[in-house]
């Protein structure tokens, strides 16, 4: 009875359009008072779920990316891409993939990478006749690249989601290969669509362009070497690398590029306070919902239910993947991994799966989720950036969805994908 309550309610709350927060947190009370229990136990779950040192990470990681994104980086990323890959076949959809994937490693957010790398390339695209269709799939895929990184706040969430018993320095390392395999695999479907359609190439600038525009954009590009090697090698914990980010990120973009503006700073903070917020409210939430969850044993019966379709490793992991896409494309990715988590988590991990592994697995599920409607943020966007239907870019998204399921179907079922490089690191 308490299961169906939770289960209904919160699709109730979400077919008539209440925010993913509030539908949580109201099925949850609905829940607890079908039990007859006090409400006041949900509140203090949530509390205690708010109230944790380590969420400190998500604010800075949020401001770090919206000053780099207000900053001026985009543009000087988009030259370097350019002058790198801009003579291959399909020059600018090449030049946006790798421009995507070096943005998403500074801000760290798929839905950031979109809105600053689209409203370049898409424009500047179309301008040189490219579709429309494939300036948008270009961008919006290769965005996805950031859930991966490690500015990803996303990877704290899951962390902690987790119980905190999964290393945030281990998820760091393990998303280095996947976000290189995705980009390759990204690289690969922009030149075979561009190689279809006959899209032409630019003409070499030559390496001492190369370098005027490396040079251009290295102090941007730092701050991923900054974290990865402060969190890699002890240095800085999760937190006080997010806090160093937004230092550098500041003076970087005050001082040396003098991109930053009172009227810049004060929107980027504005979109940090109202993301960090958003993001907290769904810990909140969450919190309790993961209480109901462990109240009613969710993760046994999904365990057994699954079980009594196969028994079999790869099945069960096939399944989970198939279950986390459905959820991700109508939940944001905050709340899909703080709901599916404490469900799938121990799942996987009763067959096999490295806890580590499933993490990147699971950004990988929500970052599809993102290209994907009903709800598809980051492809709605690059949508209206492109002037653009939904409807018009799914014709031909299958190419690009190809090279998302290619990485995934990688990290599900070969380990060393994800697990390699912390194993290397931390043994």
């Amino acid at each position: 009875m308490e299961l169906a309550t939770l289960g209904i309610s919160f699709l109730v709350f979400l077919l008539l359009g209440v925010p993913v927060a509030f539908a949580i947190g109201l099925s949850a009370i609905c829940t607890i008072l079908v039990e007859g229990l006090p409400v006041a136990v949900l509140f203090q779950q949530m509390m205690s779920g708010m109230n944790i040192f380590s969420f400190l990470a998500i604010p800075f990681f949020i401001f770090s990316g919206e000053l780099m994104l207000h900053g001026g980086i985009a543009d000087k990323i988009v030259n370097l891409a350019r002058s790198m890959v801009g003579h291959i076949r399909g020059g600018l959809g090449m030049s946006n993939v790798v421009a995507c994937t070096l943005f998403g490693g500074v801000s760290g957010s798929p839905v950031a990478d979109v809105s600053a790398m689209g409203s370049v390339m898409i424009p500047m695209m179309k301008k040189e006749g490219y579709d429309t269709d494939y300036a948008v799939n270009v961008t919006t895929h290769a965005s996805l690249v950031g859930a991966l990184m490690p500015t990803s706040h996303n990877m704290i969430i899951y962390s902690l989601a987790a119980g905190g018993t999964v290393s945030i320095s281990s998820l760091i390392a393990a998303g280095v290969v996947p976000s290189i395999v995705l980009t390759i695999c990204m690289l690969a479907a922009a030149y075979f669509v561009a190689i279809k359609r006959g899209y032409p190439a630019d003409i070499f600038p030559g390496w001492p362009q190369i370098w005027r525009t490396a040079a251009a954009a290295a102090p941007g590009l730092m701050i991923i070497v900054i974290i990865l090697v402060g969190i890699l090698s002890g240095v800085f914990t999760a937190t006080e690398s997010a806090a160093a980010a937004v230092i550098y990120s500041l003076v970087l973009t005050s001082v040396v590029y003098r991109t930053m503006t009172m009227e810049k700073l004060m929107l980027a903070a504005k979109k940090a306070v109202k993301t960090t917020g958003v993001v907290l409210l769904l810990i909140g939430v969450s919190t309790m919902l993961q209480y109901l969850l462990a109240l009613y044993q969710v993760a046994e019966v999904t365990g057994d239910l699954l079980a009594a379709i196969s028994t079999n490793p790869w099945v069960i992991f096939l399944l989970i993947n198939l279950i986390l896409f459905g959820l991700g494309t109508f939940l944001d990715m905050a709340a899909t991994i703080l709901i599916c988590t404490p469900i799938f988590l121990p799942i996987a991990a009763k067959y096999g799966m490295d806890p580590v592994q499933f993490g990147i697995m699971l950004l990988l599920n929500c970052a599809l989720g993102l290209n994907t409607p009903p709800v598809g943020t980051t492809q709605f966007v690059g949508c209206a950036i492109g002037g653009i239907s939904v409807s018009d870019v799914m014709k031909t998204i299958l190419p690009f969805y190809a090279a998302l399921v290619v990485a995934l179907l990688g990290v599900t079922f070969v380990p060393a994908f994800s697990l390699w490089l912390p194993r290397l690191l931390f043994g």
